[in-house]
């Protein structure tokens, strides 16, 4: 691909975008009026095109549906005070999202096509942005193989696809969670740094037992001894103990979050002292019993700042500070949202204008 890219639009006929009460939206109830596609064969991207939002046709023979070849990103569009729509560091999604496809063995999309797809697209679904506050348009990329062919082996043909969905906040509430130290999320050597959706899949049933006892979410912990934790359910997750932010350092195993390295650069910059290192299960049960765990909260595009109100391990649930209490973690939601909204000065460059 160069970098002018023609995309061929084909508008809908009829936007179904009055169907949808702004002031009640769920996460991922609802869809826009178009989706971009782009396909890719004989080893070349092609016919990048806009259409309007609807089933796939896929054969039973599909590659994806037998063996899991897919590759996804999240992130978000907001409406800036002045009305303008703002993205916020779609390169970095762009960036992770090939090296998913290196470590699935896919094709990478070039970044241009995947950000001219990602503007056009957007400009297109303007006013499905919307304006109420804790809303957003979140933007779902996705490559998956399309090949007829239940042979294991990578496919040759692939579907890069961006689909949009108008969404309020994700977690309404803290949320209590739960240590796990029998089921994993991933391994040394696996695909846990990637954003695949057998990730996900693993993550389901132990997810359910979880919430079958009162939790809603998991903390993950490592795959060989279950001592240091890994990820907050679906999200990075971070502590601030004694004044230090702390955070596991990512790895084959953790996802490089987007969110998470956000916020690591704003405590850098506010003068926070930061450590990006190993944590035990053992330190956070200490540092709760002696009074020095402040905050403990996932990081993610979904929910930005998901507050943990309760951390149970063993059988007893240990509760932490009030979150009206928080300091960190209600500065980061403050700050953060003014730089998407563009009523803070974007100092770090994250922001793209549509």
């Amino acid at each position: 691909m160069t970098q002018t890219i023609d995309i061929d639009i084909k508008r809908t006929q009829q936007s179904h975008i009055k169907e949808v009460d702004f002031n009640n939206i769920a996460f991922g109830k609802n869809y826009t009026d178009h989706m971009f596609v782009a396909d890719f064969a004989d080893g070349q991207w092609m016919t990048p095109r806009i259409v309007p939002y609807g089933p796939l046709r896929l054969s039973p023979a599909n590659a994806t549906l037998h063996y899991g070849q897919t590759i996804f990103e999240g992130m978000k569009a907001y409406r800036g005070d002045n009305d303008n729509i703002l993205i916020f560091r779609p390169e970095m999604n762009a960036r992770r999202f090939n090296r998913s496809a290196v470590r699935m063995c896919m094709p990478e999309v070039p970044e241009e096509l995947f950000i001219s797809g990602l503007k056009e697209l957007i400009r297109l679904e303007a006013d499905w942005v919307p304006n109420l506050p804790n809303t957003s348009l979140y933007i779902r990329p996705f490559m998956f193989a399309a090949d007829e062919y239940i042979g294991v082996r990578p496919s040759e043909t692939y579907k890069f696809m961006i689909f949009c969905s108008p969404v309020g906040a994700y977690y309404s509430k803290p949320v209590r969670v739960k240590i796990e130290k029998q089921y994993v999320r991933a391994a040394e050597g696996g695909t846990g740094a990637t954003k695949t959706g057998g990730n996900y899949a693993a993550s389901l049933y132990p997810t359910k037992l979880a919430a079958q006892q009162g939790y809603d979410q998991i903390i993950w912990t490592d795959s060989k001894t279950h001592t240091y934790i890994e990820e907050a359910g679906t999200m990075n997750i971070m502590l601030v103990i004694d004044d230090v932010l702390v955070t596991p350092p990512t790895s084959g195993t953790i996802l490089e979050g987007i969110t998470r390295d956000s916020i690591l650069h704003m405590a850098r910059d506010w003068g926070m002292k930061v450590e990006e290192r190993k944590v035990s299960v053992e330190e956070i049960v200490e540092a709760i019993r002696a009074g020095k765990l402040q905050e403990a909260f996932g990081a993610g595009t979904a929910a930005t700042v998901a507050h943990i109100q309760t951390i149970g391990y063993e059988g007893t649930d240990y509760d932490l500070p009030p979150v009206e209490a928080r300091k960190f973690s209600h500065k980061v939601l403050w700050e953060m949202d003014n730089i998407k909204h563009g009523r803070a000065e974007d100092k770090f460059g994250w922001i793209m204008k549509i």
